[in-house]
């Protein structure tokens, strides 16, 4: 048993607690959860660290597929040519894709994050995810635009589904985009989807986007009256009309990876206007082929930076328990309650005066 505590711990299952203390059994199960008040007598069974103590961050999207392309493509190109250097580069070695993804995962693992949804096109990194001390939520992703090739499309991901359950994945096969989908192959796909799913969507990621389909609000809505809950993902150029559009769905998350936007098109998706219509935010880090690192701690600073009105406590929730809640994970993840298994990291080197995240912030992980 350990009993572990900081000048701050946010539970993301209540208020900020000044010097609480949080109790674990020794498979790392929280026992309980002491509000002292701020008045925390110290002693020798006490861990006491200067920092803010969190649950395990959650990263709503990446792509550990893409992990081999870290670095590869130049900043700035925008989106259609960063696809299009996607197309090109990801045929890799098979060997070099598999340990790209291990890297990777290990890097999250070391960046406090403790579950992930991750974007499969193939089984290749199915072994590294059923491995990994994190937990993965898999989206196989499906898309296509040629509606002849429809079935193969849908016949190669349920192979894919078929591995990742064999290996003990949640898996869920769900779309890549509006654009990128005939509406033979959109079909076939509400046909996997269930009143249990997690769908993820690739969304109104740049001006562009918006110009290839007409149709975004309508699939999103529709896919959201099939789907348990739907994760829009990117939003970047996502407008008030829009989200208020939106809004008649209660199940839909809006997941913002600010590194990957700021990256590929120089835009931070808007944050107060996402805000202001739901607190439905989750946060991913994309993948290391469209950002530097795949920290969800450095995107939350960004994402206050842009929103610099909201707390601390709100943004922390928005990496953790809204995160676990997206993917459904949230009786195990995403807050530190008794009976939970959340993991236990420490933010460091933050500005505890005025409760933000600074440059030099960072997260360590306890257990």
């Amino acid at each position: 048993m350990r009993k572990v505590s900081a000048q701050y711990v946010f539970t993301s299952a209540g208020k900020p607690l000044r010097r609480g203390v949080v109790t674990v059994d020794s498979d790392n199960t929280v026992l309980s959860v002491e509000d002292t008040g701020g008045n925390l007598v110290e002693g020798p069974d006490i861990e006491f660290y200067n920092g803010i103590i969190i649950p395990g961050l959650v990263n709503c999207h990446t792509h550990l597929e893409l992990s081999h392309m870290r670095g590869v493509i130049p900043a700035g190109r925008g989106l259609t040519r960063f696809i299009a250097a996607i197309k090109e580069g990801r045929e890799a070695g098979i060997t070099d894709i598999i340990r790209a993804a291990q890297l990777a995962d290990r890097e999250m693992y070391s960046e406090g994050i403790a579950v992930c949804g991750d974007i499969s096109n193939n089984a290749l990194t199915i072994r590294t995810k059923s491995d990994s001390r994190i937990s993965y939520v898999t989206f196989i992703e499906v898309f296509g635009i040629n509606s002849l090739a429809a079935r193969q499309r849908m016949s190669d991901a349920v192979k894919v589904e078929a591995a990742a359950k064999a290996a003990g994945l949640r898996s869920h096969i769900t779309p890549h985009a509006v654009y990128s989908m005939s509406p033979s192959l959109f079909e076939l796909i509400m046909e996997k989807i269930t009143g249990t799913s997690v769908t993820s969507l690739h969304f109104l990621e740049s001006a562009s986007e918006r110009k290839m389909s007409d149709r975004h609000i309508k699939t999103a809505l529709k896919l959201a009256g099939k789907t348990s809950h739907l994760i829009l993902v990117h939003n970047t150029v996502i407008n008030k009309e829009e989200l208020k559009a939106l809004a008649a769905a209660d199940n839909i998350w809006y997941c913002l990876c600010p590194s990957s936007n700021m990256r590929i098109s120089g835009m931070m998706p808007p944050v107060k206007l996402i805000r202001q219509a739901s607190d439905h935010i989750v946060v991913g880090t994309d993948s290391l082929a469209s950002a530097d690192h795949l920290s969800i701690l450095g995107e939350m600073r960004l994402l206050h930076e842009a929103a610099p009105d909201l707390s601390l406590d709100e943004i922390i929730r928005w990496g953790t328990i809204n995160g676990a809640r997206a993917l459904r994970m949230e009786d195990s993840a995403g807050s530190i309650e008794s009976g939970k298994k959340p993991g236990l990291m420490l933010i460091e080197k933050a500005d505890l005066s005025a409760l933000r995240l600074r440059p030099d912030s960072r997260v360590h992980r306890l257990l």
